[in-house]
């Protein structure tokens, strides 16, 4: 079965969380090995995920943003390294595909293969000397013009799912000019390598390793933007990020609570569920799932409801989401590790896992102090 062939959102959640109930407990060894989870998605292949935001008219279901957050916070709650991985293809095929940026027969080409094969597509922006490319840094990777396209050079750091990516969307400085350019590259031109760098404590199973470039030759029309440093616009699709760190949270809480009803010491009668000092870590927790739920997913709608001078004036609005998100997760999972005590930092334990992931959050765009200073700016 495949979700494009579903008429209804709560059909395609529900198919959808039955496939990735493997993936919490793959989640535990590949963390533990920092081994990079290829199974989690041959499956979200098998049920054509990859496609879902995709316009109908190239074979997707052009799904809403809200309904692509919920599903991202499905997968977020079975296994985050997976659901930041998948997050960054699914909401930039959707932004591709509803902005026109693109031209249209190079944007069909790519769809048609995530249709037909589940192709899966990332940027690669971020290097060692610009640090995160919201920052604004000129990239040191550089693209040559030639008379048969170009030739590009360098090097990207943070290339996330680089063990499996079908296309690499890599910003570089075009030669002899001030201009910067995304040009499309595929992964089996001559010169592209990956380079197996991912260390992170965190988010392990994301592969985001660093990908090479070594005198690559792509054709003319691979430069598929050219782009403005410093200006950003408003990206709704970006929230995939604190959908997902919100399905990490949720299950901590599950996790905590499970615990809390069914731990019974002797020194008590009933669980620990019924004192004082737990019930109030549980509402706590409750309150700051039900806070980030409603924020994000009332943005999210506005973002659907809205046309494109009202998604322009909603960048500040987007970042903050993020951080409220982001950092009201962190808090979550404390407070779960909190219930549970000592054991929670055993290596056995999900907790520690949820607790190291959660916190890459604070580290994916947009920054906190560039959100402070936007929304002080207002």
């Amino acid at each position: 079965m495949k979700l494009t062939d579903l008429k209804t959102n709560l059909k395609r959640a529900d198919l959808l969380r039955e496939t990735v109930k493997a993936f919490t407990d793959r989640a535990e060894q590949h963390d533990a090995n920092g081994t990079f989870p290829y199974e989690n998605f041959q499956e979200l292949k098998a049920i054509g995920y990859p496609a879902l935001t995709l316009p109908e008219k190239h074979g997707g279901l052009g799904i809403s943003l809200t309904e692509m957050l919920q599903l991202q916070e499905i997968i977020g709650k079975a296994d985050g390294s997976t659901a930041l991985s998948i997050g960054w293809h699914m909401g930039i095929m959707k932004h591709l595909g509803e902005s026109n940026i693109w031209e249209e027969d190079k944007f069909a080409d790519v769809a048609r293969d995530v249709v037909i094969n589940g192709a899966l597509l990332n940027n690669a922006a971020t290097e060692p000397a610009t640090g995160s490319p919201t920052r604004g840094g000129k990239p040191e990777t550089f693209a040559k013009e030639n008379e048969q396209g170009w030739v590009i050079n360098g090097r990207k750091t943070f290339t996330t799912l680089a063990p499996i990516l079908d296309y690499f969307v890599v910003s570089a400085s075009i030669d002899g000019t001030d201009e910067v350019g995304n040009f499309l590259i595929k992964r089996g031109y001559e010169g592209v390598s990956v380079d197996e760098t991912w260390d992170s404590i965190a988010m392990r199973g994301t592969g985001s390793h660093d990908l090479v470039l070594e005198n690559v030759h792509v054709a003319k029309d691979d430069l598929v933007e050219r782009i403005t440093l410093g200006k950003k616009k408003a990206t709704g699709w970006l929230l995939h990020i604190p959908a997902c760190y919100l399905g990490i949270a949720l299950a901590a809480q599950d996790y905590a609570n499970k615990f809390a009803r069914s731990y019974s010491p002797n020194s008590i009668s009933g669980t620990i569920a019924d004192l004082p000092n737990v019930k109030q870590k549980m509402g706590e927790m409750e309150l700051a799932i039900l806070e980030s739920k409603h924020f994000l997913y009332s943005v999210a709608r506005k973002w659907d409801e809205g046309d494109n001078n009202i998604r322009q004036t909603m960048g500040p609005e987007l970042g903050a989401v993020k951080l409220s998100v982001v950092n009201k997760a962190v808090k979550v999972v404390d407070l779960a590790m909190r219930i549970v005590g000592a054991r929670s930092l055993s290596r056995q334990n999900p907790l520690q896992r949820y607790y190291r992931d959660v916190r890459a959050g604070l580290h994916n765009p947009p920054m906190d102090d560039m959100t402070i200073m936007n929304l002080a700016g207002k």
